[in-house]
């Protein structure tokens, strides 16, 4: 039963981690709904320890970015609408806003999604790998192509019949005088 509980919400979580400035992030939106509390609430306690949120760990939304993530996501539609540019938090700093919100629900669930960034993190490691493997492979069959081509070549120039040798006619012809052949 554990299992199945653990496994809901990192599946909720990795469906909320969006790809902003080359990095991985949470909207503040849905990080608040994740914790149980308020985006008011979250935004409040990241005014007030605005020392605790560097740039790697929290960045503010321009209007360009709001306006494209609340057309990508549809449950963020209505942040189109919001007077403020929403925050978007990286996996410390989702982290961090579990620890200044200080409530029950917040730190569970930061072990969820901190274990979603671990996950996403090792998918892209894998594909990175798997990249990899097949850009080799495919310089293999490139080089086992040129290696077969050149095989068959060869097999075609053996396969064909030898031309005949130009026979001396027979007989006996006068020193300056030409045969027909």
């Amino acid at each position: 039963m554990a299992q199945k509980q653990a496994l809901m919400p990192i599946e909720r979580i990795e469906n909320k981690i969006l790809l902003i400035r080359g990095q991985k992030v949470i909207i503040g939106t849905d990080l608040a709904d994740l914790y149980g509390v308020t985006t008011k609430r979250i935004y409040e306690q990241v005014r007030r320890n605005k020392e605790r949120f560097p740039e790697d760990f929290m960045l503010q939304l321009t209007k360009e970015e709001r306006g494209e993530v609340a057309a990508k996501c549809g449950h963020l539609a209505n942040l189109r609408f919001s007077s403020i540019l929403p925050y978007a938090f990286t996996e410390h700093g989702t982290i961090m806003a579990a620890n200044v919100l200080n409530s029950g629900q917040a730190i569970e669930v930061s072990l969820f999604v901190v274990r979603a960034f671990i996950k996403l993190r090792e998918t892209a490691v894998s594909h990175t790998q798997l990249a990899l493997k097949l850009t080799e492979l495919e310089h293999k069959l490139t080089a086992h192509d040129q290696a077969i081509i050149s095989i068959v070549d060869a097999i075609k120039e053996l396969m064909k019949p030898p031309e005949p040798k130009k026979k001396r006619p027979v007989g006996f012809r006068p020193a300056g005088v030409q045969s027909d052949a």
